[in-house]
């Protein structure tokens, strides 16, 4: 029954199947990601998760009260070869409507350059980007459609900021969220964090008062880095293969 199948097999039976327009934004995508493949340009995933306070501090929320408690923001990126050596941000999510970092995406474009050289950078596209496409836009069958500006809660991905450091910027269709590893990366990193936040904590008692003190950059590191290269390999080759039977299926 349909509302037993996972995420991943609605996206491929059930939208392959009924959703034409959205079957040839992926196809569009694909054939485009592997003709910069194939011209010699590296992949590289760039993308963000929020990670709540709840999360990191085990606190059950779920009392039916609505209480709004620090976000953060983890904005990374990585390929085949495992995480990018550029240096992770976190932004707490109150302070990205304060000030963004506009010189980030140029930071990173130019670190990418440095260590693989010319690559297609990847970014999830945002479900309301999508739907603010002008409608000719999202049915047209020819080019792939690349927005002026991919915007992220905490970074503006600019692809002519990319082609000046050699590099081409694609945007993932939201109906092909399944096609980025960087997905299970961050659901890995948030099991992490489950499991293993009691170990970064350390309690204090005074005059009564019970304070928890959690070492939340530590923590994340910790996470990050135990998303190593070779998992970085099986990610991508997981990916690599729902790619093949898409293209050979609907092509």
């Amino acid at each position: 029954m349909p509302r037993f199948a996972s995420p991943l097999l609605r996206n491929v039976i059930i939208r392959s199947q009924f959703d034409g327009i959205k079957r040839k934004q992926c196809l569009q995508y694909l054939k485009t990601l592997r003709t910069l493949q194939y011209d010699g340009f590296k992949t590289v995933y760039f993308g963000e998760t929020n990670i709540p306070e709840s999360l990191v501090t085990g606190e059950d929320i779920s009392d039916g009260y609505f209480i709004q408690t620090p976000t953060w923001c983890i904005v990374h990126a990585a390929g085949s070869q495992g995480w990018v050596p550029w240096k992770y941000r976190v932004f707490l999510r109150d302070e990205l409507c304060i000030k963004q970092e506009d010189s980030l995406f140029s930071e990173f474009c130019d670190v990418v350059r440095k260590a693989y050289g010319k690559c297609v950078i990847v970014v999830k596209e945002r479900r309301q980007q999508e739907e603010q496409r002008p409608k000719e836009d999202r049915e047209a069958e020819g080019q792939f459609y690349i927005p002026t500006v991919i915007s992220l809660a905490s970074i503006m991905c600019c692809p002519e900021v990319a082609k000046s450091c050699g590099h081409e910027l694609l945007s993932l269709p939201s109906p092909c969220n399944y096609l980025n590893p960087l997905d299970s990366a961050w659901s890995s990193l948030k099991w992490f964090i489950i499991n293993n936040r009691n170990e970064f904590c350390l309690h204090s008692i005074d005059s009564g008062y019970s304070y928890q003190c959690i070492l939340f950059s530590h923590l994340i590191s910790k996470g990050i880095e135990r998303i190593n290269a070779s998992k970085w390999r099986t990610l991508t080759s997981k990916v690599r293969r729902w790619e093949n039977y898409y293209l050979g299926k609907f092509s």
